[in-house]
């Protein structure tokens, strides 16, 4: 818990002055820019394994990604993996198989909200330059509207495309809570926007962001992670923003639970 702790980024003062699943309109990076960040795989059949979402490191037992990778019906612990150390999908890296799989409590009881789920490890990651720990954003800090912020992760470059094959991040900027919030109860199929959650992205605008595989990846501020990508309607849509799960609403969950 303490080691965790020093993770933590109590940033309150300075403040105070359809699930996320690749990167549209990203750049191809290597996993040294975000050695944080690892991929989480589902088993399929045949014994098949795939990178279905993102997950990011919080000591060398756990990692923290989206409830909604880890739907507890769906996913007992032996059907998730992570890889760490990899900049491509797939492949490299080192494989750590899931031992427990914690889920928010509040997941599931109004939408999105509670989308975040702590995981650890059957075996200790090693750290080194390809597997590092997160920055995590403190308890109870906010973030300022039109801040610019990074998404990174390794899912489709758009509604239609293939999954990537490398970790790739992009820059967009932080909405207006209130204003994401209004948009998604106009939507044909009206969504709850919380406090508990940042939007992100360009209004009427470029279509950067989100996609297909990168539910549970990191949202950035400066390297600290301030979001977990949850969920949005397409991808990167320019009326409706990408939506994440804000950190700082269970960071003392988090610390509490990743012991």
């Amino acid at each position: 818990m303490a080691r965790l702790a020093w993770a933590v980024l109590l940033l309150a003062a300075w403040c105070s002055a359809t699930e996320a699943n690749r990167i549209v309109g990203g750049n191809p990076v290597s996993i040294e820019k975000h050695p944080f960040v690892v991929q989480v795989e589902n088993w399929k059949l045949f014994a098949i394994w795939t990178q279905r979402c993102a997950a990011n490191i919080l000591t060398t037992r756990y990692v923290v990604s989206a409830a909604s990778c880890f739907r507890e019906s769906l996913a007992p612990p032996q059907t998730r993996r992570i890889r760490a150390g990899s900049t491509f999908r797939n492949t490299g890296g080192v494989i750590h198989n899931v031992e427990r799989i914690i889920n928010h409590p509040s997941f599931g009881q109004n939408g999105f909200d509670g989308d975040i789920s702590v995981v650890r490890l059957e075996t200790p990651l090693v750290y080194s330059n390809s597997i590092a720990q997160a920055t995590i954003i403190g308890q109870g800090a906010a973030i300022p509207d039109n801040l610019e912020v990074v998404h990174a992760g390794w899912g489709r470059p758009s509604f239609f495309g293939e999954r990537a094959e490398y970790l790739t991040d992009v820059t967009v900027r932080t909405i207006n809570n209130a204003e994401c919030a209004r948009r998604y109860l106009n939507w044909p199929r009206p969504q709850t926007v919380t406090s508990n959650m940042i939007c992100a992205g360009f209004l009427d605008g470029a279509g950067d962001g989100t996609c297909f595989g990168d539910a549970g990846g990191p949202l950035l501020y400066t390297n600290i992670v301030v979001g977990l990508s949850s969920w949005g309607t397409t991808c990167a849509n320019g009326t409706y923003p990408d939506v994440s799960t804000f950190v700082g609403s269970y960071t003392n969950w988090i610390v509490e639970t990743a012991v």
